[in-house]
């Protein structure tokens, strides 16, 4: 259920400078928060007549709209005041209370024609006020609205049929013809009627095809062709004279019964009959459709232009389109932006996200939009969600770019240091060079989130380090023959070195041999001749020892010639003294 729309006094919808009609934004502002179906009831008729009187009094309250107690008008422009509908739920009633006709102090007499216009334009109940009967002056003033009938007729008459014709008036407004301080007797020809056949009577068409006649006729037929559903309520006076000044402060005990009870009535026919404001096709008018009705209205008036209902409803369903339209695109940019990280990893995934958007920006269209039966905005919308997604995708490949080429230039930044370096400026370095770019291309390639143009800013950034891998290649080249020419002349001139040092080695080695063929000679010289004195000294033991063994010999064969000697000699002492001789040794 929509919120109350909560609006504690009345505000001027449309002011009237004298020189155009202005629709105030504020005003505007409110009908477009009322999200209800809008029940308007407008009020017309001369000033200083107590229309404000009884509008404050289908709004509930002792006061609200201005009630003048001179003969000065009050009332300028239209005033507007929204309320909850007392009969219908989820409905807002709206009340207009108009100008009064025919001030004489009003510099523009045309803006009667227009508020009365407009009155009846933007309203669902017409209430026409005027006093004490229906006479021709009324009946003249009412007819103002033949004036209007180009504003009226959705098409020329030449170009409708009857039951056309008969479609077109069914969303014109009801007319509730209120006669104050009614004094007449409602009989005719001796016969008792009621108000409504009073209004027939004097709606009445005369016989006849003369001038006057049609005169007569002109107004009345006006009448009865743009309200057919009429209603007529009569207001004796509501109190004394003396106290007219004072009404709106009055009780209803200090009022008239017969007044009180009128005023009753009159309430309650209007919250009862008074219907929903349409438009052509059954349209419902809701709050913001009725702003763009005032809107519609004031600048054809304004502009000399004075709209036919059908224009009316092209205009309102082309603002109301138009709103639809841009709610929709700026729900669409809303949720992309929400949604859309730029860039992403694939274009499927963004094609994905635009659709899932777009469809709920149609649909937000579908339920915003108003008679868009050609389908002219749906289509422009479909042109703006195509011409957004080349667009988000042309963003998304920027993006993707921007994003690719800083994490390029991040990436291959060790090497681009490198080669300032110069550390392919070498024999081989071509070969670390294309091994450095494979690891970071895989380093790169790696990295998540690049969108999709990872792969061409890729090639990219490769074809502009061509001519730098061509230089280092040429360099490599270069350098790789010198290096060559280096190594060769190196190992000639090592060669040289290694065969200068075998040569030096095989004199060393040569020296050596001959100072170790001396040493050996020089030693076994001196072996020669230490084993010649140790011959010599071996003979001389030799010779000693065979002395001393011959000397030993000799003694040991003088010892034992001794022995022998001693034995014979004790033998002999045995022999001569001794049967047994002993063996005494022999004393020397």
């Amino acid at each position: 259920m929509a919120p109350e729309i909560q609006m504690p006094e009345p505000m001027c919808l449309i002011e009237n400078n004298e020189e155009q009609l202005v629709a105030n934004q504020e005003a505007l502002k409110i009908l477009s928060a009322i999200t209800q179906p809008v029940v308007v009831v407008a009020i017309v008729g001369l000033y200083r007549t107590g229309k404000s009187y009884l509008m404050n009094k289908l709004a509930g309250k002792e006061k609200g709209f201005s009630v003048g107690s001179t003969v000065q008008s009050h009332t300028k422009g239209i005033w507007m005041w929204c309320v909850p509908h007392p009969q219908k739920p989820d409905h807002t009633l709206v009340l207009l209370d108009t100008e009064g006709l025919g001030d004489i102090e009003k510099m523009n007499k045309n803006t009667d024609t227009q508020i009365f216009a407009l009155a009846v334009l933007l309203s669902s109940t017409i209430v026409y006020n005027t006093m004490t009967k229906i006479d021709q002056g009324a009946i003249d003033l009412l007819h103002n609205v033949t004036e209007m009938t180009d504003l009226l007729r959705t098409r020329n008459s030449s170009d409708l049929n009857e039951s056309e014709e008969a479609a077109d008036v069914s969303f014109f407004p009801d007319l509730v013809w209120t006669l104050r301080d009614f004094y007449l007797s409602l009989e005719t020809d001796g016969h008792a009627i009621t108000l409504d056949e009073y209004l027939e009577n004097s709606l009445k068409l005369k016989q006849g095809s003369d001038e006057r006649t049609e005169i007569f006729n002109l107004p009345r037929l006006c009448i009865q062709k743009f309200f057919p559903v009429k209603k007529c309520f009569a207001f004796d006076f509501p109190t004394k004279r003396n106290k007219l000044s004072q009404l709106q402060t009055l009780n209803s005990d200090e009022l008239s019964p017969e007044f009180v009870q009128e005023l009753s009535e009159f309430c309650s026919h209007i919250f009862i009959h008074s219907k929903t404001k349409s438009l052509p096709g059954g349209i419902q008018v809701n709050g913001p459709c009725l702003e763009s009705l005032v809107l519609t209205y004031v600048d054809a008036i304004n502009s000399g232009a004075l709209p036919c209902i059908q224009n009316a409803v092209v205009a309102l369903a082309r603002r109301e389109n138009s709103a639809a339209l841009q709610k929709a695109v700026t729900h669409y940019d809303q949720q992309m932006s929400q949604r859309v990280k730029l860039p992403t990893e694939t274009l499927q995934e963004l094609l994905d996200l635009h659709r899932t958007c777009g469809n709920e920006a149609m649909e937000i269209f579908k339920k915003h939009s108003f008679k868009d039966e050609d389908q002219g905005f749906q289509k422009e919308l479909e042109t703006l969600l195509s011409g957004k997604q080349n667009e988000i995708c042309k963003k998304n490949e920027e993006a993707s770019a921007d994003h690719c080429s800083t994490l390029l230039q991040s990436i291959f930044k060790p090497l681009e240091q490198g080669v300032a370096q110069g550390i392919y400026a070498k024999p081989g370095g071509h070969s670390l060079f294309l091994q450095k770019m494979e690891q970071l291309k895989a380093q790169y390639r790696q990295q998540p989130g690049k969108g999709t143009q990872a792969e061409e800013e890729l090639q990219k950034y490769l074809k502009t380090k061509e001519q730098l891998s061509n230089t280092i290649l040429q360099t490599d080249q270069l350098l790789t023959v010198k290096e060559i020419a280096r190594k060769a002349e190196e190992e000639r001139a090592a060669a040289a070195r290694a065969e200068a040092k075998r040569l030096e080695t095989i004199r060393i080695q040569e020296e050596q041999k001959r100072a170790e063929q001396e040493r050996l000679h020089q030693e076994k010289l001196r072996q020669m001749e230490i084993d010649r004195a140790n011959f010599q000294a071996e003979q001389e033991r030799i010779r000693a020892q065979r002395v001393q063994e011959e000397i030993e010999r000799i003694k040991a064969e003088q010892e034992a010639q001794l022995r022998q000697i001693n034995e014979q000699l004790q033998k002999a002492r045995e022999t001569v003294y001794h049967p047994r001789p002993h063996n005494d040794c022999i004393l020397i």
